[in-house]
């Protein structure tokens, strides 16, 4: 991946996983690796767990200790089309 420089790598990072999760590339229940991401990103862990607690913050992933990160199960859409 070719990061911009005026942007903060973590945060782009954060879009390219937040895409996957809503487009369903990553389903619910699947892990999200620390590790796959360091190695795919080529960063180091600390820009990596910026990412995931972002992802934790807005409910798109939950972590579980001792297991990892996962994608949250997807929530039941309101009648009106919101969640």
């Amino acid at each position: 991946m070719e990061f911009d420089p005026t942007l903060p790598k973590w945060t782009q990072i954060a879009e390219v996983i937040r895409t996957r999760i809503k487009d369903g590339t990553y389903p619910p229940h699947h892990l999200i690796s620390e590790v796959r991401m360091e190695q795919e990103f080529g960063v180091a862990r600390v820009t990596i767990r910026k990412v995931t607690a972002a992802l934790r913050e807005e409910g798109l992933i939950v972590t579980t200790p001792g297991m990892g990160s996962f994608v949250a199960p997807r929530r039941p859409q309101e009648p009106n089309g919101t969640a």
